[in-house]
């Protein structure tokens, strides 16, 4: 085991790496890790979050434990999504200072020190935006940028296009960040919505190591749903304002059917009557489905269960 003496004290930076079936990822990421991390000099961790791999890659994350004491390890009991496994690695980190960043190169250690500078100049949240992705579709750049659109537009908090799971945060804002009790993690908008001082350094993404995306088109979509439901309360005030616009339209319909009766004619629009009841029904059920999406989210959160369960852990000295 190579022990060093900075791994002998409490570290300085911690780094936060949630894995998901990484085992083509694991290594080289390490590796780029210690090449960078070494020669800056700040006692560092990193923290290895396996949310429930069906790959090697817990068995490359205890192999790397073993071989280096700045390596440490997480493995949930099963996979609970990537904002649990993030939040499982804030939770167990120690260190002043915490990056967290994907697994699959795409987020470049190389840019970890500027992070760490730009926290040492006084920023208690440092992001970064991507300025490109190699592996990204038109249709993946075009719903991105919708997303954060509508998420800046629909919360109040302004949100930069690009803007990533790719940050540093103070050990303030983590503390912070864990006495949240939100039914559904969005760290992203969690990290916003606690303020404090932050600066945005850009960076330019790669593609993808190696295996694929874990972040298909029906997992951005429910990410995104969530995220708007956990923090906007425009959806349900649209609803309002449908049923105003929907009742006042009932109304004239029915000014119109007694007005006509009153000349003594016979009442057409029998078509139309139904098309507006038809029309009305629909948005009567996107209201139900929109109230019982917040229910479920106040249901979720009155159980109170964790956002994740750990089976094994590697060099963790005092695991709570």
């Amino acid at each position: 085991m190579n022990a060093s003496a900075e791994t002998t004290s409490k570290p300085t930076l911690s780094i936060v790496i949630p894995l998901c079936n990484e085992e083509g990822n694991v290594a080289l990421l390490l590796e780029r890790l210690r090449d960078v991390l070494q020669p800056f000099g700040v006692p560092y961790e990193v923290i290895l979050v396996d949310d429930g791999s069906c790959d090697a890659t817990w068995s490359i994350v205890r192999e790397a434990a073993a071989a280096d004491d700045h390596v440490k390890g997480l493995s949930l009991s099963r996979n609970f999504g990537h904002e649990s496994a993030m939040f499982a690695g804030l939770y167990h980190s120690s260190g002043e200072a915490v990056v967290t960043m994907d697994g699959d190169l795409q987020h470049p250690p190389s840019l970890v020190p500027e992070l760490f500078r730009a926290w040492q100049d006084g920023n208690k949240v440092v992001e970064t935006q991507r300025l490109e992705n190699e592996d990204a579709s038109i249709i993946r750049r075009t719903t991105s940028r919708g997303f954060y659109k509508a998420f800046s537009f629909l919360s109040g908090l302004p949100m930069a296009q690009g803007t990533s799971d790719f940050h540093l945060v103070d050990r303030q804002v983590v503390d912070t960040i864990l006495q949240m009790k939100d039914a559904e993690l969005f760290l992203r908008g969690i990290t916003h919505w606690v303020g404090f001082r932050k600066t945005i350094i850009p960076y330019r993404a790669v593609s993808r190591h190696s295996g694929e995306t874990k972040y298909s088109l029906v997992t951005m979509v429910r990410l995104a749903g969530s995220s708007l439901f956990s923090f906007s309360m425009v959806p349900l005030q649209l609803g309002i304002w449908m049923g105003l616009i929907t009742s006042g339209l009932a109304f004239l319909e029915l000014i119109y059917i007694l007005v006509t009766y009153f000349r003594g004619d016979t009442v057409p629009g029998w078509a139309s009557t139904l098309t507006i009841i038809s029309f009305m029904f629909g948005i009567l059920f996107i209201l139900v489905g929109i109230i019982g999406a917040y229910l479920g989210r106040v249901l979720e959160t009155l159980k109170n269960r964790p956002y994740f369960i750990v089976q094994d852990q590697l060099g963790f000295r005092d695991l709570p």
